[in-house]
């Protein structure tokens, strides 16, 4: 299979450098400093696995003409321009493995909805300063067709991913899936931007658990009003978590971040902390922006999502 892979950030180089040690085509585009150590030195993964190896990497997109897959994995705020740089690619299958949901309408913008395929990705990594990757999770992969249903494109991909070592299974259902994990990623996003702690950390804090919860609460009146249903899908348990009790609910996060302390996951952080310790910008408008407008739209309140939103976009004003 040809997968070439749009951005070589963390989740990215994880994926990529997965496929590529199984054997699978990859070919990154990629740009600056990073294209260059990649061409020289490969990836070297290190954390839930330990490998390097050496990988194809392109600064030119009009240099790569078609591939199985096209794997979007560009910060959010970049997505127009990246994807108008593949505009010429001949491609069957285009997946977004970003966060958020409005990946997939961009997606669908440039390349057709028959092109696009529905991802959520519960695995994230964080690069550190040498160019390697810490792999820091492996909870889930999630691929199937828009808006719902599979099929053995979906089937081949996710075949390809769990034999590199990604725990990757298909979905009738993704857009539950995407939405799942949106519902709960908004939240840890802002909490994990605005405090700088580490995900263990915010869990277990009893304030901070409150905050996530309600935060949760909001977001998943917004997927209810749009008809799409919430479930249980790796460690976000979006369903579970907004349909206790607040107190059980806060009570089940802390021990969340308990149980992640115990096992010694105590590095982990929300990839919006690592851009924001690197001085990078923020995914706001793309994550708490499009909740924000799509509430308005729909007359729904999200008066600690919109706080949020406020707050990070502050910040954001001063990051590149």
């Amino acid at each position: 299979m040809k997968i070439v892979i749009l951005g070589a950030g963390a989740l990215g180089s994880v994926l990529g450098a997965h496929l590529a040690r199984a054997g699978e085509e990859v070919i990154f585009i990629a740009r600056g400093q990073r294209a260059q150590s990649l061409q020289e030195y490969g990836i070297t993964i290190t954390g839930l696995a330990n490998f390097t190896v050496p990988v194809t990497v392109t600064v030119q997109p009009e240099a790569v003409h078609e591939a199985d897959v096209l794997l979007v994995a560009v910060k959010t705020y970049a997505t127009e321009s990246a994807l108008q740089s593949v505009r010429h690619l001949a491609v069957e299958s285009v997946v977004s493995v970003q966060n958020g949901v409005l990946k997939n309408e961009q997606v669908a913008r440039h390349f057709g909805w028959e092109k696009t395929l529905g991802a959520a990705a519960m695995v994230s990594g964080e690069l550190t300063p040498d160019g390697a990757v810490r792999f820091t999770l492996n909870a889930g992969f999630w691929l199937g067709e828009l808006p719902a249903g599979t099929s053995a494109r979906a089937e081949a991909l996710v075949t390809a991913l769990d034999r590199a070592g990604i725990r990757a299974e298909t979905s009738s259902q993704i857009e539950s899936v995407e939405w799942s994990k949106y519902v709960g990623f908004a939240g840890a996003m802002a909490i994990a931007a605005l405090t700088r702690l580490e995900t263990y950390k915010m869990h277990k804090d009893p304030a901070l658990a409150y905050v996530s919860v309600m935060m949760q609460r909001e977001m998943a009146l917004l997927a209810t009003t749009l008809g799409i249903p919430l479930g249980d899908y790796g460690v976000i348990r979006a369903k579970t978590r907004t349909s206790m009790a607040i107190e059980e609910a806060v009570a089940f996060l802390r021990q969340t971040g308990e149980s992640q302390e115990a096992r010694g996951a105590t590095a982990h952080k929300i990839s919006a902390l690592q851009d924001l310790e690197r001085g990078r910008r923020l995914e706001v408008e793309e994550i708490l922006g499009y909740a924000v407008r799509k509430g308005a739209e729909l007359g729904v309140p999200l008066p600690m999502v919109d706080t949020c939103y406020r707050l990070l976009t502050g910040i954001n004003s001063y990051l590149q």
